[in-house]
């Protein structure tokens, strides 16, 4: 299992908590661009915490000299893979000829990953999509893959939609294009040598298991951000962790440890709790009080309080919310 790279969403404080709730699950960073790694302050882009390993380092760009010298500080910084994004359908990508438009020049990629490799011990991967535009002939990603195989790369994920450079914002691009599994399952049945893990539309177990039937790995995007705590049930059911946990994991207990990881940002890095709080306000999805619980994590008039005195006020609105309830 992983969860995918998201713009503006997967950051360093999203990775902590989504970590909170599955030790084995791959993590990936927000796409990065190469050359703000290189030339627009290391650490800011690169800094992660200790307890997010797996964590994977997603790189965007198109030079294989710049791509090499990103990927070898990501090495250095410490994480466990670096992936090159050949997904992305937004304008600012295209012009910078990154992306999805990637998937055009295939020796270029191989040209990538071969520079990425050659500096670094950790896997070089390759997320991609199916096709780009109305292009949906299986030999168009086929030949993709077999270049950039050719360039040592052997494991690849796979968002199973075309990209349409062309006439779609880059939220229409996760949900217009058609979804085709079937062509990610033949990817892997012609190359069953490589890894495939497949990316697209899954919000259930249910689909999740049938897809691990045929391919090796799933990546879950936004069900995953707003519906986090499906991630809980992941180490059991795909890691193979029985009940023998000592402490099972609690709502409550999730919410508390991130209370005290605000603190210690706060502490060392003058970060404020809203900036980690959005990405939790999922964590009570689908039970009483939800709403009100999210209000007060995400109400802008108490930013100045501390945010254990938020997380009492947060476990008081609920309570009275279900003690009215309750009455009624």
């Amino acid at each position: 299992m992983s969860i995918a790279p998201m713009m503006d969403w997967t950051d360093r404080h999203c990775r902590y908590f989504h970590r909170l709730l599955t030790q084995h699950t791959l993590l990936y960073t927000e796409m990065v661009n190469a050359g703000a790694v290189i030339h627009g302050g290391t650490e800011r882009h690169l800094r992660f915490n200790a307890e997010e390993h797996p964590v994977a380092l997603q790189l965007g760009g198109s030079e294989p000299a710049d791509l090499a010298q990103a990927a070898r500080l990501g090495a250095q910084w410490g994480y466990d893979e670096i992936n090159l994004n050949c997904g992305c359908p937004s304008d600012r990508v295209q012009r910078g000829a990154f992306g999805a438009s990637l998937m055009k020049a295939p020796q270029l990629v191989a040209d990538c990953v071969k520079a990425m490799r050659d500096v670094v011990d950790v896997p070089v991967t390759v997320k991609h999509r199916i096709g780009i535009d109305k292009e949906e002939s299986y030999s168009f990603v086929r030949d993709f893959v077999g270049t950039v195989a050719d360039a040592g790369c052997t494991v690849f994920i796979v968002h199973a939609r075309n990209a349409w450079l062309q006439g779609l914002s880059p939220k229409e691009n996760r949900d217009i294009p058609p979804l085709r599994y079937e062509v990610v399952r033949q990817l892997k049945a012609d190359f069953p040598q490589f890894t495939f893990a497949i990316n697209g539309g899954f919000t259930t177990d249910e689909a999740v298991q049938e897809q691990l039937q045929h391919l090796d790995g799933v990546m879950v995007g936004r069900e995953a951000y707003h519906n986090p705590w499906w991630l809980a049930r992941w180490d059991a059911l795909y890691y193979g962790e029985q009940g023998g946990v000592p402490c099972p994991l609690t709502r409550e207990g999730v919410e508390l440890a991130m209370v005290e990881y605000m603190e210690r940002e706060a502490a060392q890095y003058g970060t404020p709790w809203a900036h980690i709080a959005r990405h939790m306000l999922g964590l009570r999805h689908s039970l009483a009080g939800a709403r009100i619980w999210r209000q007060v994590w995400s109400n802008h008039l108490l930013k100045d309080r501390a945010a254990r005195e938020v997380y009492h006020l947060a476990q008081q609105a609920v309570a009275e919310s279900l003690a009215n309830h309750q009455e009624h």
